[in-house]
């Protein structure tokens, strides 16, 4: 179950979390949302306990929307320590995400692995 998050509790769930959040921002009327929660879900089962997986529905929570510069539904990002590490958004569909999230994966699942650019969707990994 992905757990819901506010502006009142996206603070304390993702900027101050102690493991990585994967934050999907989505609406209801979004079709695209609707098709890759199943991955989202089985995504989170594969991380455990090292990413964390919090949806945002991004018409209650504007101020986040604006925040966060959202161009397109759905918008994932990966946020460390109050700071976004990869943003995927505009992906043309199944396999584009299935990859992306299994890149994050693979980074987040082995702590000697860091992203190149903490504020782009470079998904490719590098050594510490």
């Amino acid at each position: 179950m992905v757990l819901s998050v506010s502006e009142r509790t996206f603070s304390q769930e993702v900027l101050e979390s102690p493991t990585p959040v994967l934050v999907n921002f989505g609406a209801p009327w979004c079709g695209l949302c609707r098709i890759i929660h199943p991955l989202l879900l089985q995504f989170e089962g594969q991380c455990g306990d090292q990413i964390k997986l919090v949806g945002v529905n991004a018409d209650d929570n504007f101020k986040l929307a604006t925040k966060y510069k959202l161009k397109s539904l759905p918008t994932l990002l990966l946020i460390e320590n109050g700071i976004v590490r990869v943003r995927l958004e505009s992906f043309r569909g199944r396999e584009d995400l299935l990859l992306a999230l299994e890149d994050i994966k693979v980074c987040y699942t082995d702590r000697r692995i860091t992203y190149h650019s903490p504020k782009t969707a470079d998904l490719g990994c590098r050594s510490a």
